[in-house]
């Protein structure tokens, strides 16, 4: 960095020249670290100055012959944006992003889908609706997995931008149609973000329409899909209360226990802590508790391991009585298994 921020009318009377004939260079390995550096020369520079200087520029490049650079136009165009005035983001940088969105390389996609949130942060609830909309709706259908996965990625964060109603309208199919998605990836993008949704649709609406979802992908023949969905049920659960968690959510995570995959198993044990720190040591002591330790009795050993470490991860929190009652026996009793990795 030659310059810092306070020398900017050095660094315009010395390289500012040089820095326009580069980002022009005949070479795409050139012009493309040159957008990198629009950041870098938007810091220097006022936001009317930034719209004489580095705004064309931006605008260049983002038409750019060379797909390699409209990628990084892509990747940094939040920080692009933020060296241009509010008016610009209006005039120029919402057509040329929309542009990006629906650009004929999927590469160039994938980088602006990952921006969606992130830009629509900066505009007006009425161009998200209008302008970025429209768009995110094409991307929920792109015949590209990597743009679908981006946009999986971000599109809840759209819900508090958008308010309530337009996010049961416009955005909730969408959700719904990429936890179904064919590609994994996609459908543990949406996993991943679920919590932002729900103080935007609230719990009743929640239940209704993505809970569905959510307990078919409970099953996903993917294990890190079954694992995004067992992190987000300790959220879920606090949110909709004991009477429906065990209603809906109780089996789900009692199977976890028994399932093929350690890591599985492992967050599943970590998920039923938090449930009863949540509910309470009574209540999980009554229905919980003796479900969880019933599997210390299945045939299959590693099952059993299961149930010990259940056992040492609720031991820290279900107090002295219950730990003395319930837990130490059964490790008694299981220091006879006939199995040595148990005991």
């Amino acid at each position: 960095v030659v310059y810092k921020a306070g020398e900017a009318a050095a660094f315009k009377e010395d390289l500012l020249p040089l820095f326009r004939a580069l980002s022009a260079d005949e070479q795409d390995s050139v012009r493309l670290l040159a957008v990198e550096n629009c950041v870098r020369v938007g810091q220097l520079l006022s936001v009317a100055e930034n719209e004489a200087t580095v705004l064309p520029i931006i605008r260049m490049v983002s038409n750019d012959r060379s797909w390699r650079v409209r990628y990084v136009v892509g990747e940094h165009f939040c920080e692009l944006v933020s060296a241009v005035g509010e008016e610009a983001i209006k005039l120029d940088m919402l057509p040329t992003f929309v542009r990006m969105l629906r650009d004929q390389e999927a590469e160039v996609r994938t980088a602006a889908a990952f921006k969606v949130t992130g830009f629509s942060q900066m505009l007006s609830r009425d161009n998200v609706l209008e302008h970025i909309l429209p768009c995110v709706r094409e991307l929920a259908n792109d015949s590209a997995q990597p743009v679908r996965a981006a946009l999986a990625s971000v599109i809840m964060g759209l819900a508090p931008l958008v308010c309530k109603d337009a996010t049961i309208e416009h955005l909730l199919p969408l959700f719904l149609q990429l936890l179904r998605d064919e590609f994994p990836e996609v459908r543990l993008n949406v996993i991943s973000t679920m919590h932002s949704i729900n103080d935007v649709i609230g719990v009743e609406l929640l239940s209704q329409s993505l809970l569905p979802a959510i307990t078919q992908l409970a099953e996903d023949r993917q294990w890190r899909v079954r694992l995004a969905i067992i992190d987000n049920v300790p959220l879920l659960a606090k949110q909709l209360g004991v009477q429906f968690f065990e209603e809906r959510l109780s089996a789900m995570s009692l199977a976890w226990l028994k399932d093929c995959v350690y890591t599985i198993r492992q967050s599943a044990i970590e998920n039923i802590r938090q449930i009863v720190e949540a509910f309470g040591v009574e209540w999980a002591t009554g229905s919980l508790l003796p479900e969880v330790l019933a599997t210390h009795t299945s045939t299959n050993y590693l099952y059993r391991l299961t149930a010990l470490s259940a056992v040492t991860s609720l031991a820290r929190i279900v107090g002295e009585e219950v730990l003395c009652s319930r837990l130490l026996p059964l490790v008694i009793t299981m220091a006879s298994d006939p199995v040595p990795n148990v005991r």
